[in-house]
Protein backbone atom coordinates (compact mmCIF):
# COMPACT_ATOMS: atom_id res chain seq x y z
CA UNK A 1 0.00 0.00 0.00
CA UNK A 2 1.89 3.10 -1.16
CA UNK A 3 2.28 5.70 1.55
CA UNK A 4 0.82 9.16 1.10
CA UNK A 5 -0.33 11.92 3.38
CA UNK A 6 -4.03 12.10 4.13
CA UNK A 7 -5.54 15.46 3.29
CA UNK A 8 -7.75 17.40 5.68
CA UNK A 9 -10.02 15.35 7.90
CA UNK A 10 -10.12 12.26 5.69
CA UNK A 11 -10.02 8.79 7.24
CA UNK A 12 -8.97 7.18 3.96
CA UNK A 13 -8.20 8.15 0.39
CA UNK A 14 -7.81 6.18 -2.84
CA UNK A 15 -6.37 7.60 -6.05
CA UNK A 16 -6.37 5.61 -9.28
CA UNK A 17 -6.77 2.41 -7.28
CA UNK A 18 -6.58 -0.75 -9.38
CA UNK A 19 -6.67 -4.35 -8.23
CA UNK A 20 -6.33 -7.39 -10.46
CA UNK A 21 -6.48 -10.89 -9.03
CA UNK A 22 -4.26 -13.73 -10.14
CA UNK A 23 -5.58 -15.06 -13.40
CA UNK A 24 -6.25 -11.58 -14.76
CA UNK A 25 -9.60 -10.88 -13.10
CA UNK A 26 -9.87 -7.10 -12.80
CA UNK A 27 -11.81 -6.31 -9.63
CA UNK A 28 -11.15 -2.58 -9.28
CA UNK A 29 -10.20 -0.03 -11.94
CA UNK A 30 -9.09 3.56 -11.35
CA UNK A 31 -11.07 4.07 -8.13
CA UNK A 32 -10.92 7.56 -6.64
CA UNK A 33 -12.41 7.84 -3.16
CA UNK A 34 -12.15 10.17 -0.18
CA UNK A 35 -13.94 9.35 3.07
CA UNK A 36 -14.16 11.95 5.80
CA UNK A 37 -13.58 11.16 9.45
CA UNK A 38 -16.69 10.02 11.36
CA UNK A 39 -18.80 9.72 8.20
CA UNK A 40 -21.05 6.77 7.34
CA UNK A 41 -20.65 5.81 3.68
CA UNK A 42 -22.77 3.18 1.94
CA UNK A 43 -21.33 1.46 -1.12
CA UNK A 44 -24.05 0.10 -3.40
CA UNK A 45 -23.74 -2.13 -6.43
CA UNK A 46 -24.65 -5.49 -7.94
CA UNK A 47 -22.92 -8.71 -6.95
CA UNK A 48 -19.45 -9.05 -8.42
CA UNK A 49 -18.78 -5.35 -9.00
CA UNK A 50 -15.86 -5.16 -6.54
CA UNK A 51 -17.51 -3.87 -3.36
CA UNK A 52 -16.08 -6.54 -1.07
CA UNK A 53 -12.69 -6.32 -2.78
CA UNK A 54 -12.53 -2.62 -1.95
CA UNK A 55 -13.14 -3.33 1.73
CA UNK A 56 -10.52 -6.08 1.74
CA UNK A 57 -8.02 -3.68 0.18
CA UNK A 58 -8.74 -1.05 2.84
CA UNK A 59 -8.25 -3.72 5.52
CA UNK A 60 -4.96 -4.79 3.95
CA UNK A 61 -6.24 -8.30 3.24
CA UNK A 62 -5.45 -8.11 -0.48
CA UNK A 63 -2.66 -6.12 -2.18
CA UNK A 64 -3.52 -3.40 -4.68
CA UNK A 65 -2.06 -3.58 -8.19
CA UNK A 66 -1.53 0.14 -8.80
CA UNK A 67 -2.57 3.57 -7.60
CA UNK A 68 -2.53 4.68 -3.97
CA UNK A 69 -4.60 3.75 -0.96
CA UNK A 70 -3.98 5.57 2.29
CA UNK A 71 -5.71 4.59 5.52
CA UNK A 72 -5.36 6.66 8.69
CA UNK A 73 -3.73 4.94 11.59
CA UNK A 74 -5.51 4.37 14.87
CA UNK A 75 -4.57 6.41 17.91
CA UNK A 76 -2.91 4.82 20.93
CA UNK A 77 -5.13 2.02 22.25
CA UNK A 78 -7.26 2.01 19.09
CA UNK A 79 -7.29 -0.30 16.12
CA UNK A 80 -7.10 1.40 12.74
CA UNK A 81 -9.64 -0.92 11.08
CA UNK A 82 -12.25 -3.47 12.17
CA UNK A 83 -14.09 -5.78 9.76
CA UNK A 84 -17.61 -7.25 10.03
CA UNK A 85 -18.01 -9.93 7.37
CA UNK A 86 -21.11 -11.25 5.59
CA UNK A 87 -21.26 -14.21 7.98
CA UNK A 88 -20.62 -13.92 11.75
CA UNK A 89 -17.46 -16.14 11.62
CA UNK A 90 -17.78 -17.00 15.32
CA UNK A 91 -15.78 -19.77 16.98
CA UNK A 92 -18.34 -22.43 17.90
CA UNK A 93 -16.30 -23.79 20.84
CA UNK A 94 -16.07 -20.39 22.55
CA UNK A 95 -18.84 -18.69 24.48
CA UNK A 96 -20.37 -15.46 23.26
CA UNK A 97 -18.23 -13.57 25.78
CA UNK A 98 -15.12 -15.41 24.62
CA UNK A 99 -15.84 -14.59 20.98
CA UNK A 100 -16.28 -10.89 21.69
CA UNK A 101 -13.09 -10.69 23.74
CA UNK A 102 -11.02 -12.71 21.25
CA UNK A 103 -9.27 -9.71 19.58
CA UNK A 104 -7.96 -8.58 22.96
CA UNK A 105 -6.37 -12.01 23.43
CA UNK A 106 -4.69 -11.85 20.04
CA UNK A 107 -2.49 -8.96 21.04
CA UNK A 108 -4.53 -5.95 20.01
CA UNK A 109 -4.83 -4.84 23.61
CA UNK A 110 -1.97 -5.08 26.12
CA UNK A 111 -4.19 -6.22 28.99
CA UNK A 112 -5.25 -9.41 27.21
CA UNK A 113 -8.71 -10.88 27.82
CA UNK A 114 -11.02 -7.95 28.55
CA UNK A 115 -14.17 -9.49 30.05
CA UNK A 116 -15.54 -6.24 31.44
CA UNK A 117 -15.29 -4.42 28.11
CA UNK A 118 -16.79 -7.45 26.33
CA UNK A 119 -19.75 -7.54 28.72
CA UNK A 120 -20.34 -3.80 28.23
CA UNK A 121 -20.45 -4.29 24.46
CA UNK A 122 -22.81 -7.26 24.76
CA UNK A 123 -25.12 -5.03 26.78
CA UNK A 124 -24.84 -2.38 24.07
CA UNK A 125 -26.05 -4.83 21.41
CA UNK A 126 -28.72 -6.31 23.69
CA UNK A 127 -27.07 -9.65 24.43
CA UNK A 128 -25.86 -9.24 28.02
CA UNK A 129 -27.99 -12.22 29.11
CA UNK A 130 -26.33 -14.50 26.54
CA UNK A 131 -22.67 -14.02 27.51
CA UNK A 132 -22.21 -17.66 28.57
CA UNK A 133 -24.09 -19.20 25.64
CA UNK A 134 -22.44 -20.70 22.56
CA UNK A 135 -22.97 -19.44 18.98
CA UNK A 136 -25.02 -22.51 18.00
CA UNK A 137 -27.58 -21.50 20.62
CA UNK A 138 -28.19 -18.12 18.97
CA UNK A 139 -30.29 -17.01 16.00
CA UNK A 140 -28.61 -15.57 12.90
CA UNK A 141 -29.42 -12.02 13.96
CA UNK A 142 -28.00 -12.59 17.43
CA UNK A 143 -24.81 -14.03 15.96
CA UNK A 144 -24.36 -10.87 13.86
CA UNK A 145 -24.77 -8.78 17.02
CA UNK A 146 -21.93 -10.78 18.58
CA UNK A 147 -19.82 -10.17 15.47
CA UNK A 148 -20.49 -6.44 15.70
CA UNK A 149 -19.56 -6.36 19.40
CA UNK A 150 -16.35 -8.25 18.63
CA UNK A 151 -15.39 -5.63 16.04
CA UNK A 152 -16.15 -2.79 18.46
CA UNK A 153 -13.92 -4.14 21.23
CA UNK A 154 -10.81 -2.89 19.40
CA UNK A 155 -12.23 0.67 19.48
CA UNK A 156 -11.66 1.03 15.73
CA UNK A 157 -11.13 4.23 13.81
CA UNK A 158 -12.70 2.71 10.68
CA UNK A 159 -15.42 0.07 10.62
CA UNK A 160 -15.76 -2.02 7.45
CA UNK A 161 -19.11 -3.80 7.08
CA UNK A 162 -19.49 -6.21 4.17
CA UNK A 163 -23.22 -6.88 3.72
CA UNK A 164 -23.43 -7.96 7.37
CA UNK A 165 -27.23 -8.25 7.41
CA UNK A 166 -27.75 -9.59 3.87
CA UNK A 167 -28.72 -13.12 4.92
CA UNK A 168 -31.27 -12.02 7.53
CA UNK A 169 -35.02 -11.52 7.24
CA UNK A 170 -36.30 -7.99 6.65
CA UNK A 171 -37.52 -7.38 10.21
CA UNK A 172 -34.23 -8.51 11.78
CA UNK A 173 -32.24 -6.53 9.22
CA UNK A 174 -34.15 -3.34 9.98
CA UNK A 175 -33.69 -3.82 13.71
CA UNK A 176 -29.94 -4.34 13.32
CA UNK A 177 -29.63 -1.34 11.00
CA UNK A 178 -31.27 0.76 13.71
CA UNK A 179 -28.88 -0.63 16.33
CA UNK A 180 -25.89 0.00 14.09
CA UNK A 181 -26.96 3.59 13.47
CA UNK A 182 -27.47 4.16 17.19
CA UNK A 183 -23.99 2.84 18.03
CA UNK A 184 -22.39 4.90 15.24
CA UNK A 185 -24.08 8.05 16.53
CA UNK A 186 -22.62 7.32 19.96
CA UNK A 187 -19.05 6.45 18.95
CA UNK A 188 -18.65 8.18 15.57
CA UNK A 189 -16.13 5.87 13.95
CA UNK A 190 -15.86 6.10 10.17
CA UNK A 191 -18.02 3.46 8.47
CA UNK A 192 -17.84 1.86 5.03
CA UNK A 193 -21.02 -0.19 4.61
CA UNK A 194 -21.34 -2.47 1.58
CA UNK A 195 -24.78 -3.54 0.41
CA UNK A 196 -26.68 -4.38 -2.77
CA UNK A 197 -29.93 -3.31 -1.11
CA UNK A 198 -30.79 0.24 -2.18
CA UNK A 199 -33.34 0.75 0.63
CA UNK A 200 -30.74 -0.25 3.21
CA UNK A 201 -28.19 2.13 1.72
CA UNK A 202 -30.67 5.02 1.73
CA UNK A 203 -31.53 4.32 5.37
Amino acid sequence: MPAAALSGSHALEARGLCLTYAGGIEALRAVDLSVEESSFVSIVGPSGCGKSTLLKAVAGLVPITSGTLTVGRGAAGRSAVAFVFQSPTLLTWRTVLGNVALPTELGRRPQGFDARRARDLLSLVGLDEFADRFPTELSGGMQMRVSLARALITDPRIMLLDEPFGALDDLTRQRLNEDLHRIWQRDRWTALFVTHNVSEAVY
